[in-house]
């Protein structure tokens, strides 16, 4: 019983750490990420700079920008932030329990989620390039708090085609629903089922979401908190 109790408050202990080292390492890179928008006028690469009046003022994506948006969105600052939270919420809870709750159990599921960001990614650039779909977010900072939340809502669910108007994002529904599913093929067994996915699946939209948000509203709190103009 001693042993146990020492075991589970070893077990407590390692993941405490974890979480603030891993918390400390978001807060910091995270804001860095955010000064850095904040400071350079270009869109990042996967936001773009205003959002469309008109359809006639919208710009299709290039093949180059496409390419641009798979790696940022892959590799970029945000995605590897969204996986080191991830991945030490996971190993803090030792979900899923095969992985351990230790640092090598931390490896293997920021492994584990990077596989599935880089699938999910390639799918919806390949078919959204054939299918005429841009990724991108578009921020809308000069309009009401309501419709800015609003405008993250939409394009979470849906994005511009080549015709300058937003429809549902049919590639990004594949890409967020495929790479899930494809992915039990190689996930540990007690999330290889197909309950699991579809959570994932829903779990995605969120994360979607979230970067939206962050595309929204952070870079502005940033040059808010610098003093520095907005830009036009």
């Amino acid at each position: 019983m001693l042993k146990s109790s020492i075991r589970a408050s070893q077990k407590l202990a390692r993941a405490a750490v974890l979480c603030i080292f891993s918390g400390a390492g978001v807060s910091t890179l995270a804001f860095a990420q955010a000064a850095h928008f904040a400071a350079s006028e270009p869109a990042s690469a996967s936001t773009v700079h205003d959002v469309p009046t008109a359809s006639s003022d919208y710009r299709p994506i290039t093949s180059e920008e496409r390419f641009k948006w798979f790696a940022h969105s892959t590799v970029g600052t945000t995605s590897l932030v969204g996986g080191i939270f991830s991945s030490a919420l996971g190993t803090a809870l030792d979900s899923p329990s095969e992985y351990g709750p230790h640092w090598d159990g931390f490896g293997k599921r920021y492994g584990m989620r990077l596989t599935g960001i880089s699938t999910g990614n390639a799918i919806e650039a390949g078919l959204g390039a054939a299918w005429g779909e841009d990724p991108r977010y578009f921020p809308v900072v000069e309009r009401p708090f309501k419709s800015r939340v609003k405008n993250i809502v939409d394009l979470t669910f849906r994005a511009y085609r080549s015709d300058g108007e937003r429809h549902l994002a049919y590639a990004r529904y594949a890409a967020t629903f495929g790479n899930n599913a494809i992915s039990n093929s190689w996930r540990a067994p007690s999330e290889s089922d197909w309950q699991h996915a579809l959570l994932r699946t829903a779990e995605g939209f969120g994360g979607r979401a979230l970067s939206n948000t962050f595309s929204e509203f952070f870079p502005q709190a940033i040059r808010k908190l610098r003093h520095k103009p907005e830009s036009q």
